[in-house]
């Protein structure tokens, strides 16, 4: 039987995913089987899984940082949030229904505990050791009770656990001290030390805090983890969506039940994004309508606020429109939907020839496509998809090749006069594409062309770990845990 470390923080955003990812890595180089495991995740930063569901990303990149396949296993129920205190529930990668929060927490949830147990079970017989990402706060009073991604799992395989705290938002050491306090006393025992994470400065000056939580805790700091600069993903209820006019001006609608804004990492790094909520700041000379959980909905929020009125006109007057996956849908003329919003027939923006009908089977798949659009025909591209939508267009912008590795032949997007749509997801992650279309833009505003440091997801996890296993004391951990 495997052995299990288990990541808490004291509050979101305290830097669990990308700790677990590194302890995922550092173990994996250093010899040991690993795998990730986080019970429950609320995100809708999804990425498709190796049996064709749809996990959260953070387990995704976990996956990758352990060096395995991405699997349902790792993430066995993912929350999506819709609005209305509603989320869709995803079981093992697939949509079982949609559920109001307080229907979840008094019905589901025992339900879907147990079965997600039993995936840790199988996970720890497999595997030497499994990385366990907590959820938010552990001691929420409100919510211990009802609690399925965090101390109820750490007692159930009686994992160690690791508390992390974020710093660089100040009150960390009461933050600890609160934690712990509202732990019961087997939970605090499982505590094996604390991190201190996104410090900048000297770390020294915290010694006399250290030495107080040993003193009354009788447990050691682990390690502090230096601020890091990185292009690895956050979690997305806490990302602060930037406004940044570069160059270009590329203008990302801010919708209410956006999808997968990773897809526009690329862009902020070689020229600034701009994210965007009302009608009077639309003036771009790129306008972006990302991934949307809720399309319609989305779609008729833009209607009600000027917002579709404003990128029509803007396209009139030699703007650039992209849409992706939902977005791309809200650009054609027509949705049918009695799936997800179930308002059937909804008139679309009308910028793209394209007319979508929503099915129940969602598809989540790895892509390779060869584009058609005229200024890069013929380049390949990769991505993913994660949609309900099925689209017909005369005018495809690139024709699927293999799908999960196995070739095919099939449309999808579509294109006209400075406007593509496409399903494809992390296509702005093909750095040649990003590059030239880019370039395409700048050089049509009498800009000089640019290059682009691409850059690898392998490559931002090692070096995130590096600098992790630097500033932890990672013997200790393995002789905690017997390893």
């Amino acid at each position: 039987m495997g052995k299990a470390l288990m990541v808490l923080g004291t509050s979101s955003g305290a830097g669990k995913s990308l700790l677990a990812m590194a302890l995922c890595r550092i173990f994996s180089n250093m010899g040991y089987d690993v795998a990730p495991f986080k019970s429950q995740n609320m995100s809708l930063n999804s990425a498709p899984s190796i049996e064709g569901g749809e996990i959260s990303r953070a387990q995704y990149l976990q996956a990758i940082a352990c060096r395995k396949s991405p699997s349902v296993k790792f993430n066995p129920i993912l929350l999506k949030p819709e609005g209305n205190m509603r989320s869709q529930v995803v079981f093992m990668g697939k949509p079982i229904g949609s559920v109001s929060a307080r229907s979840y927490m008094f019905s589901k949830k025992r339900e879907l505990f147990e079965k997600a147990m039993e995936v840790l079970d199988e996970l720890m017989r497999k595997h030497d050791l499994v990385i366990i990402e907590g959820a938010g706060s552990p001691v929420e009073i409100n919510l211990k009770d009802y609690d399925i991604a965090n101390t109820r799992v750490m007692r159930r395989v009686g994992a160690k656990a690791i508390l992390v705290t974020d710093i660089d938002r100040g009150g960390s050491f009461a933050s600890i001290v609160g934690t712990m306090e509202l732990l019961s006393e087997e939970e605090r025992n499982s505590i094996i030390g604390f991190v201190f994470n996104k410090f900048r400065g000297d770390p020294s000056l915290l010694e006399p805090g250290f030495e107080y939580l040993e003193r009354r805790y009788g447990k050691r700091v682990l390690g502090v983890i230096p601020y890091v600069e990185h292009r690895l993903p956050e979690e997305d209820s806490l990302t602060e969506f930037p406004k940044v006019k570069g160059d270009l001006h590329i203008q990302i609608i801010k919708l209410p039940h956006m999808s997968n804004f990773t897809d526009f990492e690329p862009l902020h790094w070689a020229n600034g994004i701009d994210y965007v909520t009302r009608a009077e700041e639309i003036k771009g000379d790129v306008i972006i309508i990302p991934g949307s959980k809720n399309t319609v909905e989305d779609l008729l929020w833009m209607r009600e606020n000027g917002i579709e009125d404003a990128i029509v006109q803007m396209h009139r007057e030699g703007a650039f429109v992209v849409g992706i996956c939902g977005g791309f849908q809200m650009l054609g003329e027509e949705i049918v939907d009695e799936v997800e919003s179930k308002r059937g027939r909804v008139k679309g923006i009308g910028l793209l020839p394209v007319k979508t009908i929503f099915a129940p089977i969602k598809r989540t798949n790895h892509l390779k496509a060869e584009l058609l659009w005229e200024p890069m025909r013929g380049m390949m591209v990769e991505g993913y998809e994660i949609r309900m939508g099925r689209s017909t267009s005369v005018r495809p912008f690139s024709v699927i090749r293999e799908i999960n590795g196995v070739k095919t032949f099939e449309p999808e997007g579509a294109v006209g006069e400075r406007i593509f749509g496409t399903y494809l997801h992390g296509i702005f992650h093909n750095f040649t594409f990003t590059r030239r279309f880019l370039n395409i833009l700048r050089i049509e505003k009498g800009l000089e062309p640019i290059s682009i440091l691409g850059w690898s997801i392998e490559e931002e996890i090692e070096k995130f770990a590096r600098i992790v296993k630097e500033s932890l004391d990672v013997e200790y951990i393995l002789d905690v845990l017997g390893l």
